[in-house]
């Protein structure tokens, strides 16, 4: 997430301040550009991890800040949630076995870390987004405590000025209201970085956005959100929305998210691309500055480019360009932000090798891209790899190919010339290329989520299936074998059912009634549909009372019945719980009171019901 001590701009006078050194940033990056200050001649490549912490019940953690503060590794850091860490890996130069290298540092480090969590009551998984995530991982006891953190989350809400809303389609609909960014920190992904020569920046730049959607397609690994089967990629559409600012109104408006593939190819140098995000995104964070970056480069010196690196930092672009500076020299690098973490630490290095591989062997006819690809064909391949992973058709010279074909006949080859020219070794280019060819014939992280979830949630119930699933990921993240290789889980993996809480069984999938609606058709549709008790809603959506069986069924059959309304049969003192409420304490509640089931609210809202069939579902798992 960036830079850690900032805050909000509090007064017109720290805005005008940060603002100028925003553009004596800009005019520094120009003059170093025209006077060849950039670092050339060398190819480094760099990766950032993250990953997820979860309890010994499959459950997100809130130990980051513990566990960060045990492990004392500058490797390591905070990211937006208390379930999440990432590691920044060191930065390698483009040569014979630095893949291999990467690979060792990243379980090295996750080897570190590990012992740690296991101490603190937690486990490491790699995951696009972490399958037991709930609502309740959402409220903002989980955000990190940092200023970063809790000054974004204020700034962008500022912006919205209302909650964020998120709707996703995929298999399943999940459509939801926040008032906060912890949606964002659902996401997790292996960003992979690549130094680029100034002079090749922008044709490098386009290049690495007309790849994205086959590499997704492939890398495709985070199909579950809070339950719901949505995209092969759910994390491209849920950042996007998480951090929305955009106001919906009766203007048509062309404004982009802080989020966002974009909408044209890039044209001019680098410092174009920082000059667009200025001018497209208000900025909403500042931090006290002390260099003058113009006056340093006119004296020979090399800035931080603070203030352009801190605004950067708060747009999320899927490929973002990136000034840095190592060892006292400056350089410019393309970072892909869209590879997710996971499934394991071999399948990322693989992801990442194709990434780069590909980008090396750009041929000469692409390096115009405007020329030669429609932009919105790249977009329209990005989206469809997120929405549909390996099985996507995707556009490619003005043809159509299944994402097979497209590897096979077009990027992998690619990919073994682009990494045999930067000097990677052949065993390291066949290791980590051979991993994506065998992925192309098996099973991507997605699919083989998608499978288990699918086939487990007929017998258990949805928080015994997203927990299997988290398990077996872990172990078999262990063992470090690539996806392709994972089997089937197995239905004896028993989990514990400590801590389990209604939350965790409740129906989400929720028929209600109003309370003015005829009592007769109330009572036809629970018969069609089997159903016992039903909630009944007034006018304003809130929960009114409770309809039953053994209450309709009382009037069911009377001939005076016509005419009769459900809130003339409703029970109105209605018991409910909260979705904390123990699985212990609802069945006590619900002995004591000699009912059979009990709605469940979230403050003012109505967002489940617990049965006894729940309750006998939850014995038998």
């Amino acid at each position: 997430m960036g830079e850690q001590k900032v805050k909000k701009i509090q007064t017109e006078e720290k805005r005008a301040q940060f603002i100028k050194h925003l553009l004596n940033d800009i005019k520094a990056m120009e003059y170093m550009l025209e006077n060849d200050m950039f670092e050339t001649g060398i190819t480094r490549i760099g990766a950032e991890q993250e990953f997820c912490l979860v309890k010994n019940d499959w459950r997100p953690a809130k130990n980051s800040v513990e566990i960060l503060d045990e492990i004392d590794d500058p490797h390591f850091t905070t990211e937006l949630a208390r379930y999440n860490l990432e590691i920044n890996l060191d930065p390698i130069e483009l040569t014979n076995n630095c893949f291999s290298k990467v690979e060792n540092q990243a379980r090295s480090l996750l080897n570190k870390a590990d012992p740690v969590a296991e101490r603190h009551g937690s486990k490491i998984v790699l995951t696009g987004i972490l399958p037991t995530i709930s609502k309740t991982q959402l409220d903002m006891e989980y955000i990190t405590p940092r200023p970063r953190y809790l000054a974004l989350n204020d700034a962008l809400l500022n912006l919205k000025r209302t909650n964020f809303n998120l709707h996703l389609q995929g298999v399943d609909e999940l459509s939801i209201n926040h008032d906060s960014v912890l949606f964002e920190a659902c996401n997790t992904s292996f960003q992979a970085h690549l130094q680029i020569d100034p002079k090749d920046f922008i044709s490098s730049f386009n290049w690495a956005q007309a790849i994205s959607g086959p590499i997704l397609a492939i890398s495709s690994n985070s199909p579950l959100l809070l339950g719901r089967e949505l995209w092969n990629e759910t994390r491209i559409a849920l950042f996007k929305q998480s951090i929305d600012t955009r106001k919906i109104s009766l203007a048509l408006k062309d404004q982009q998210p802080r989020v966002a593939f974009g909408n044209s190819w890039a044209t001019g140098t680098a410092v174009d691309i920082y000059k667009e995000n200025i001018a497209q995104y208000k900025i909403i964070l500042a931090k006290e500055i002390d260099e003058d970056s113009l006056k340093m480069v006119k004296e020979g010196k090399i800035p931080k480019l603070k203030a352009v690196n801190l605004h950067s930092g708060t747009i999320y672009p899927w490929n973002r360009a990136c000034y840095g500076v190592g060892n006292g020299v400056p350089h410019l690098r393309i970072e892909n932000r869209y590879l997710p973490s996971g499934p394991s630490v071999r399948d990322e290095i693989a992801n990442f090798a194709l990434w780069v591989g590909i980008m090396m062997a750009r041929p000469a006819k692409y390096d115009n891209m405007p020329e030669v690809m429609d932009f919105q064909d790249a977009k329209s391949n990005f989206i469809k790899a997120a929405r549909y992973g390996k099985d996507s058709m995707l556009v490619w010279d003005k043809k159509e190919y299944n994402v097979v074909e497209l590897m096979e006949e077009v990027f992998i080859p690619l990919a073994y010339e682009g990494l045999k020219k930067a000097g990677v070794s052949n065993e390291d280019a066949e290791k980590y290329l051979k991993v994506i060819e065998r992925r192309l014939h098996g099973k991507t992280g997605a699919q083989w989520m998608i499978s288990n979830f699918r086939r487990l949630n007929k017998k258990f119930t949805r928080d015994t299936a997203l927990r299997m699933i988290t398990k077996s990921m872990h172990l078999k993240q262990k063992q470090n074998a690539p996806v392709n290789m994972w089997s089937d889980i197995k239905e004896a993996e028993i989990l514990q059912k400590a801590s389990r809480k209604v939350g965790h069984i409740m129906s989400t999938k929720l028929l209600t009634v109003k309370e003015n609606d005829l009592a007769e058709l109330a009572t036809s549709v629970m018969e069609w549909k089997n159903i016992h008790h039903v909630p009944v809603e007034n006018e304003e959506g809130k929960l009114a009372g409770l309809l039953t069986w053994t209450h309709a069924q009382k009037y069911q059959n009377q001939s005076e019945a016509n005419g009769i309304m459900v809130k003339d049969i409703m029970e109105t003192n209605v018991v409910t719980v909260e979705p904390q409420t123990t699985i212990s304490e609802a069945i006590g509640i619900m002995k004591s009171k000699e009912i059979g089931c009990l709605p469940v609210m979230d403050e003012s809202e109505l967002i489940g019901i617990i049965t006894i069939k729940d309750v006998i579902a939850f014995d038998n798992d």
